[in-house]
């Protein structure tokens, strides 16, 4: 019986992001830090492979544009407190 599928697949993807990345003209580590639960070594293939084909058949890279969006920001909003009305009118 062979490799699981579920970790072959996983391989593949993250050296498919590696490739990606090289041709979106991302470094290694910006590509790391985009993809964390990626594999890095996969990603390193990947990318490395992308870049010896880009260089063989003289291939430039596309500026990508998309970033990490941030993590949302949770807010806090106090609302003031009311006093209760201690004067009591007769």
């Amino acid at each position: 019986m062979g490799p699981d599928p579920k970790v072959l697949q996983r391989e593949a993807n993250a050296k498919a992001i590696g490739g990606g990345c090289r041709h979106g003209l991302r470094s290694i580590e910006d590509c790391y830090i985009l993809n964390e639960s990626a594999s890095k070594a996969d990603i390193f293939t990947g990318w490395r492979a992308m870049d010896e084909y880009m260089r063989e058949n003289k291939i430039e890279g596309v500026a990508a544009t998309a970033v990490k969006a941030a993590p949302p920001v949770e807010e806090v909003i106090e609302t003031p407190k009311v006093k209760p009305d201690t004067k009591r009118t007769k």
